[in-house]
């Protein structure tokens, strides 16, 4: 059913802790910075909109309180690549590390020596943003590839099936990023886009399997996030009825904020040890297959991007100039 151990998973969980109460801090922090300023700037517009009648202090104390929650919104979208380089990334690394039963070294915190590991393969977090960015293009063309096998397939309903597969798949995607990026700390490799490039044609060549247990680990993740957000629907309305003026959607925000902070801190830390499992245990004495990698080439313009990339890594040291990506339009 699936590729991996949930009893080494946890016990991986509970060897990062450190990283874990990290995790925690950041993204509870996130969710209570989103409150706090939607607050205020519910609070904001209260005080202005009281300069008119009752119907337009409402109004008003929304607007500030949608205000207050864009900004926050944007601040985030800012933050998003430290998140990964110094969060994500070192997490990764710590997990790498412990699964293949090798010590933190001495006279250094766990997530000190994760980030100085995670430091030494990618100079610049912004270099690891692009080739996140890169990676979750390629994955989605794999996943594409997958897709189209299966829509051929002269069997009735297929194309209604491929559908669901399909929006169920994207999702799915979101998993598997980390573990290609985990496969460039793993090799100790001294140039990140060549381990990239390397790491996607492997995980193509086992895709079936790590899709299957991105598949299942995705509906255990959304399943318990559901869990969390029913539980703290209450609550959240709760502190929603404190807030000045009429914030009715504001219960069902807060409850998936809150929901997402404890998926992202907690529940996809334990999918990404798992999956690492099964990734890893799947290319164990493989290569990169040619055939793979001219497929690859030909329905990826990212994989592309990575390959010409790869080429101009001199010395370990990226182009500075050279490092954006197109992230909008199609992901292949």
């Amino acid at each position: 059913m699936w590729d991996f151990s949930i009893g080494r998973s946890l016990t991986l969980m509970m060897q990062t802790m450190p990283f874990i109460l990290l995790r925690c801090a950041v993204y509870f922090g996130i969710t209570l910075a989103y409150i706090l300023i939607t607050g205020i700037g519910s609070g904001i517009g209260w005080g202005i909109g009281g300069l008119g009648d009752e119907g337009f202090q409402a109004t008003a104390a929304f607007w500030g309180g949608a205000i207050g929650f864009g900004v926050t919104a944007g601040i985030m979208y800012f933050l998003r690549e430290y998140i990964l380089y110094m969060v994500k990334a070192a997490h990764i690394a710590a997990m790498v590390q412990l699964l293949d039963s090798k010590p933190i070294p001495g006279g250094k915190s766990q997530i000190e020596y994760a980030g100085s590991v995670v430091k030494s393969r990618y100079a610049q977090a912004n270099v690891l943003f692009v080739i996140d960015q890169l990676v979750k293009g390629v994955i989605t063309a794999i996943t594409g590839l997958l897709q189209g096998l299966g829509s051929i397939l002269p069997i009735p309903g297929m194309q209604q099936v491929m559908g669901v597969v399909r929006v169920f798949l994207r999702v799915s995607v979101g998993l598997i990023d980390e573990i290609i990026l985990a496969y460039a700390i793993k090799t100790e490799s001294g140039n990140p886009w060549t381990s990239a490039q390397t790491a996607l044609v492997l995980y193509a060549q086992n895709a079936p399997g790590m899709l299957r247990n991105a598949a299942w680990l995705t509906v255990l993740m959304y399943g318990l996030s559901l869990l969390v957000f029913l539980v703290l629907l209450a609550p959240a309305a709760a502190l929603v009825y404190f807030m000045p003026g009429t914030w009715s959607a504001g219960s069902v925000v807060f409850a998936l904020l809150f929901a997402w902070s404890i998926k992202v801190a907690v529940i996809e830390p334990f999918a990404i040890a798992c999956l690492l499992q099964s990734y890893f245990q799947a290319i164990e004495g493989q290569s990169p297959d040619p055939t793979w990698t001219s497929r690859l080439e030909g329905v990826s313009s990212k994989f592309g991007q990575l390959k010409d990339r790869a080429a101009r890594w001199t010395s370990g040291t990226p182009e500075a100039r050279d490092v954006s990506v197109e992230t909008g339009g199609s992901q292949s």
